[in-house]
C-alpha cells in the first residue's frame, strides 16, 4: 500500500520557520524523485521544490529559493522527505503536498503519487 504521510505543518508568525516531513512507503521510493507542491485558498496548486532520487539535484520555485531547503533520507523501506522553511511570509500560507515520481530526475511536473497535505499558516 502506497503511503505518503506529511507532518510538521502549523501556525507560525511571519519571519518564523517550520520543518515539513513526509514519510513515503509502499514503493521503492528511494529510486523516485520527490518534492513538494502547495495550494493556497482560491489558487491553483503550484510547484515548490523537487529533489532527485539520490538527493544530488534540487530544484526550487523562484518564490522560495533561498528560504526553503529540501532534503531526503533514503532508508530501506521508508523514504523520509523534508523541507526546512525559513523566513516564512504570509503568502506562503497553503496546504503543502508531498509528491513522488518514478522518474528519478528532479522536475517541476513530478506527479505519480500524492500525500493528503498539511496546512501551513503564516500570520502577519
Amino acid at each position: 500500500q502506497v503511503q505518503l504521510v506529511e507532518s510538521g505543518g502549523g501556525l507560525v508568525q511571519a519571519g518564523g520557520s517550520l520543518r515539513l516531513s513526509c514519510a513515503a512507503s509502499g514503493r521503492t521510493f528511494s529510486s523516485y524523485a520527490m518534492g513538494w507542491f502547495r495550494q493556497a485558498p482560491g489558487k491553483e496548486r503550484e510547484f515548490v521544490a523537487a529533489i532527485s532520487w539520490s538527493g544530488g539535484t534540487t530544484l526550487y520555485a523562484d518564490s522560495v529559493k533561498g528560504r526553503f531547503t529540501i532534503s531526503r533520507d533514503n532508508a530501506k523501506n521508508t523514504v523520509n522527505l523534508q523541507m526546512q522553511m525559513n523566513s516564512l511570509k504570509p503568502e506562503d500560507t497553503a496546504v503543502y503536498y508531498c509528491v513522488a515520481d518514478s522518474n528519478p530526475i528532479a522536475r517541476r511536473d513530478i506527479n505519480d503519487y500524492w500525500g493528503q497535505g498539511t496546512q501551513v499558516t503564516v500570520s502577519s
